[in-house]
């Protein structure tokens, strides 16, 4: 394994496929917003269950527009879990509005319900951002109870959860909005950097389209503040549409090493697995909980095995965040900070063989201070 993810293991006829669509976009001459991004969207919308994707140049500028589209600004408040990378701290500070950070559960790494509820009684949210991260769905019906009572809009970020599922309902669903990064490391990734918003309100769906391109209603008519340049390119588009069909498989793919990870990995000094909900999760990243971390990274990096922390800085603690505020910030998420201690991140990507499987379990099993 040359990293967490190998990402030139790609199958034949699909490297083949990608070959040949790409050539015939270099040859048609049109490379911005033409029928292979229409194509795209179609088709990830239909996967994804709601009537429009629209797509944009990465993840976080789709998390961006997705706020802007509701109105948040200077002023507003919006609630984001604080163990996610900063990605959603980006997007609302960009907008100049206020993050609210909420605590996560243990087992899930995801927003507590129980946190969001007592934080929305005591704090007028004007957003929420809910991430699935590493691959396992968030409690977001129960979530999407709490954002209906208090008439509080909700987005999803599925940047690590495409194709996650939860009684046949996808990620990326159950939101006003949901914004994806196509990323080439995420379970479906381009060859370069790409994003997409989706929702199935009319309404955001022109604010978000006008927003990605300009601010424009038409050409040359500016009707939206915030508006930018971010449009996925053809060439990404048709790579995008071709890897779409795969998807399902590889999702499938990486839960079965999970899985196998879970059965084989029996050191006593692993604090927590992951839990494997069938298809709520995908393991975007299989990531451990365990005792003296900074022992087990020497020990995996004696034998060569890739590994990461994903993230080992909550946001509250990232320094652009706290240099406007001094040094009195007093926020401490208790889950949050046990888990920026003691969290791992393993390979976990489809084409790793068994030998590679077994590797990783023995290594993990046979670390010792």
């Amino acid at each position: 394994m040359k990293s967490l993810n190998d990402l030139h293991r790609i199958e034949p006829q699909l490297l083949q496929a990608i070959q040949e669509a790409v050539r015939g976009t270099v040859e048609s001459g049109w490379f911005v917003l033409g029928k292979n991004v229409t194509e795209f969207e179609e088709k990830f919308a239909a996967y994804t269950g709601v009537a429009s994707c629209i797509s944009v140049a990465n993840g976080t500028d789709a998390l961006e527009i997705s706020l802007r589209s509701l109105g948040i600004g200077p002023g507003s408040t919006v609630a984001s879990a604080a163990n996610a990378g900063f990605y959603s701290s980006t997007a609302i500070l960009s907008c100049g509005a206020e993050p609210c950070y909420i605590d996560v559960d243990l087992d899930s790494s995801t927003m507590s319900v129980g946190h969001l509820a007592q934080s929305m009684e005591q704090t007028k949210l004007d957003a929420v951002i809910v991430t699935h991260l590493y691959g396992s769905l968030a409690r977001i019906e129960e979530i999407r109870v709490l954002c209906d009572k208090h008439g509080v809009p909700l987005i999803e970020d599925c940047a690590q959860s495409h194709g996650a599922s939860r009684n046949g309902q996808k990620a990326g669903s159950f939101g006003d909005l949901s914004c994806f990064s196509f990323y080439p490391t995420k379970n479906l990734g381009a060859m370069g950097d790409g994003g997409a918003v989706c929702t199935s309100n009319e309404e955001l769906v022109n604010r978000v389209k006008a927003i990605r391109q300009y601010g424009w209603k038409q050409k040359y008519h500016v009707v939206e503040r915030g508006g930018r340049n971010s449009r996925l390119d053809e060439i990404q588009a048709c790579i995008l549409s071709l890897k779409l069909a795969y998807l399902d498989d590889w999702n499938t793919k990486r839960r079965k090493i999970a899985k196998r990870f879970n059965e084989g990995i029996n050191n006593t000094k692993v604090i927590r697995k992951p839990t494997i909900n069938d298809e709520a999760y995908v393991a975007h990243l299989y990531v451990l909980q365990v005792e003296d971390r900074d022992s087990l990274m020497r020990h995996l990096k004696s034998h060569s095995i890739p590994h990461d922390i994903h993230y080992p800085v909550p946001d509250y603690r990232q320094q652009v965040y706290l240099q406007e505020r001094g040094k009195s910030n007093a926020i401490a998420l208790k889950n949050t900070e046990e888990l920026s201690r003691t969290i791992l991140t393993l390979p976990c990507f489809p084409g790793m063989t068994d030998q590679e499987i077994d590797l990783v379990v023995s290594c993990v099993n046979a670390w010792s201070n």
